[in-house]
């Protein structure tokens, strides 16, 4: 460093405040107020506890892939801007917390009419479709669930879990119709959930025996699942199994 640059920077032994307290003042006084930076605050409460003897460690800082205006503040002048650097390549896999915290930041700059070039469009567009097809698992689980419940309720009927399985079903049908869209319906095959749930009870013993012989297809409709009251879905089996 040229001896100009030494009598100017205050983190520099031989600066003008001649130790790292020097810089560790000027960080105090910037902390807590706007430094024309967006999002900088926090990450340098975290640089104060992780100061080294004569200068702050620029990861503890947090500058690295963090979109921030030009400014004339000491710290920016100290370790230049950070405008145009990029997040590592594989953040999306190390941290997605990161990855998506900064993501939302370049859409919203894109939405406010910025040029952003660094938007990971490719897990972007992937993690908005997840988002739906979670939502749609969910339910199917969900609606699993309530058949796996309805068929032990009919199968073993009269023991002390009724109850509680009768108040899982309460529970699994509130989550369920809060979850469920009408785009879900064409996708939603309630048959092929009625087999899984058959094949999920087939190995369970209560009460020391098997279960009662069930329905061989599904006697509730995906409307009734999810508005059905419990016991007009839980006599809805016994009712299917009764020659006509």
């Amino acid at each position: 460093m040229s001896k100009a640059a030494i009598n100017t920077c205050p983190f520099h032994p031989d600066g003008p405040g001649g130790s790292s307290s020097s810089g560790l003042d000027l960080i105090r006084t910037t902390i807590g107020r706007p430094i024309g930076t967006v999002g900088i605050r926090v990450p340098l409460r975290r640089a104060v506890a992780n100061l080294g003897h004569d200068r702050l460690n620029r990861r503890s800082v947090g500058l690295r892939g963090r979109g921030v205006r030009r400014c004339q503040n000491p710290l920016e002048r100290s370790f230049g801007s950070v405008h145009n650097r990029n997040m590592p390549d594989d953040l999306y896999d190390r941290d997605v917390l990161a990855w998506s915290e900064h993501q939302v930041k370049l859409l919203r700059r894109a939405a406010r009419g910025e040029r952003v070039n660094d938007i990971d469009w490719t897990h972007v567009v992937e993690e908005i479709e997840d988002v739906g097809l979670s939502e749609l698992n969910a339910v199917h689980s969900l609606l699993r669930q309530i058949l796996v419940h309805l068929l032990k309720l009919h199968g073993w009927p009269g023991l002390s879990a009724c109850r509680h399985w009768r108040s899982e079903i309460v529970a699994f049908q509130s989550d369920a119709q809060r979850r469920y869209a009408p785009s879900m319906r064409q996708r939603i095959d309630v048959e092929a959930l009625y087999a899984r749930a058959l094949l999920q009870i087939e190995p369970l013993r209560y009460g020391g025996g098997p279960p009662r012989q069930a329905p061989g297809t599904c006697p509730v409709s995906l409307d009734d699942l999810l508005t059905a009251a419990c016991r007009d879905l839980e006599a809805a089996f016994p009712a299917a199994c009764t020659p006509s």
